[in-house]
C-alpha cells in the first residue's frame, strides 16, 4: 500500500487480532498517518519492520516466539530505527522498566480512548513528548522507585554531564516531572519554541535518543525524586 510521505507510518505488533484491528480502524482514519505494517509476533515484526521501514511501533509486551521487549532491543540494535510506543496496563512495572532499558521511546495503556491513542502516536513521533502529561506522571509514579533502586544495588549511579547550563538543569527536571512543553513554558515564562530548543540542547548533551531516556537520567541520578510526583510537586 503506498503511503504518502507526511503521513505517519505505523506498525502494530500485537498477537490478539481484535486490538490490532481496532487500533487500524482508528489510525487509518486519520490523514497524517496510516498502518503499513501488521504482525502478530515480535520476530515478524521485526522482519516486517526491516523490510517496509516505518516511523512508529505499537508493541504488545506478552506474546509467542518473540516478546515485546526483545523486539524493541532488537530494533534498537538496527540503528536508525523507527519509535517503539509499548502497549502497557501497568500491572507489571518489571515490563515497563525492562522496555524503558530496551529502547522504548513511549507508552500507551492498551485501553487507551482513540483520542489518547492519536495523540500518543503524534507525540511521540514529534519527538517534544512521551505521552499525554497525566498518563506520564502515572508512569512514573509506577517505575520511579525501580529507577532509583536500580543504581543502590552495587551500580555506578549516572551523573548529570558537567556541560549542562542551569537553564536546562531546570528543564530536565521538569521534563522528569513529567511536565509538557507548554507546561514548562508556562513555569519559566518563556515561549514554547524556546523550550523546544532548551529540550533539544538536554537530549543532545545527555546523549538521550529521546526525552523518555532523558527522564530515565533525571531519575538515575536524583535530580528527580518518586516522593516529588507522589507530593505532586
Amino acid at each position: 500500500m503506498a503511503v504518502p510521505g507526511d503521513q505517519i507510518r505505523v506498525a502494530l505488533i500485537d498477537d490478539q487480532q481484535l486490538v490490532r484491528a481496532g487500533f487500524r480502524m482508528v489510525i487509518d482514519s486519520q490523514p497524517d498517518m496510516s498502518v503499513v505494517i501488521e504482525a502478530s509476533d515480535g520476530e515478524q515484526g521485526v522482519r516486517e519492520i526491516a523490510r517496509v521501514g516505518c516511523d512508529i511501533v505499537l508493541m504488545d509486551v506478552q506474546m509467542p516466539r518473540l516478546n515485546g521487549i526483545d523486539a524493541t532491543r532488537r530494533l534498537t540494535d538496527m540503528g536508525d530505527t523507527p519509535k517503539v510506543v509499548v502497549l502497557t496496563t501497568f500491572d507489571n512495572d518489571d515490563y515497563v522498566m525492562n522496555a524503558i532499558s530496551a529502547g522504548a521511546s513511549g507508552f500507551l495503556l492498551k485501553d487507551a480512548d482513540p483520542e489518547q491513542l492519536l495523540a500518543a502516536i503524534r507525540t511521540v513521533h514529534r519527538g517534544d513528548a512521551v505521552m499525554a502529561p497525566k498518563a506520564t506522571q502515572r508512569l512514573l509514579r509506577h517505575v520511579g522507585p525501580l529507577l532509583r533502586d536500580g543504581t543502590d544495588q552495587g551500580e555506578t549511579r549516572p551523573s548529570l554531564p558537567a556541560e549542562l547550563t542551569p537553564r536546562e538543569v531546570e528543564i530536565l527536571t521538569a521534563m522528569g516531572r513529567g511536565l509538557s512543553n507548554s507546561e514548562i513554558a508556562e513555569t519559566f515564562f518563556v515561549s514554547e519554541a524556546t523550550v523546544k530548543t532548551h529540550v533539544g540542547r538536554v537530549l543532545a548533551k545527555t546523549q538521550s535518543r529521546d526525552r523518555v531516556q532523558a527522564v530515565i537520567l533525571a531519575f538515575q541520578t536524583g535530580l528527580v525524586r518518586p516522593e516529588d510526583l507522589l507530593r505532586g510537586v
